[in-house]
């Protein structure tokens, strides 16, 4: 096993229709706006544009990454990016209805390049786990609210 080396999968049920919750998504500057990990975001925009994003949850340390976009399909329902910096690797929304709203399933596998991570990398893993499951509660919450907001 690769310690270094994360795959994530989450689910949220949201309280909007795709089309709504894709002009939110496909707007990454606005992110820190609502998703209290996500610290900053800059440059971003047309497609195969790129920008840096800088998270930090609830564990002493920012992690720094530059996306590029590689998908932007709004009929699918895909936002995908292609990650470099403190995590190397690729994200993914794909959204489509469910229930009242959207079931927005979120995919992610990168290596941790930071330093200080590498050098925890097994006995730190549980706590990194456990900050990433923080910040996707994060945001799920933020964007939740977003959504129900007039």
């Amino acid at each position: 096993m690769d310690w270094c080396r994360y795959r994530f999968l989450s689910r949220w049920d949201l309280p909007a229709p795709p089309d709504a919750v894709f002009a939110v998504l496909e707007r990454a500057e606005d992110y820190p706006r609502w998703w209290p990990q996500v610290r900053s975001v800059t440059g971003s925009g047309t497609s195969g544009a790129g920008g840096t994003g800088r998270f930090r949850s609830f564990l002493p340390y920012e992690l720094v990454v530059t996306a590029t976009e590689t998908r932007r399909d709004r009929a699918a329902g895909v936002l995908e990016i292609a990650m470099s910096g403190d995590l190397d690797g690729w994200a993914r929304w794909t959204l489509r209805p469910g229930g009242a709203g959207t079931i927005a399933r979120y995919e992610q596998e990168v290596e941790v390049r930071k330093p200080l991570m590498r050098g925890l990398a097994v006995p730190g893993r549980p706590l990194f786990l456990l900050n990433h499951a923080w910040m996707m509660r994060g945001g799920r919450r933020g964007l939740t609210a977003l959504l129900r907001s007039p």
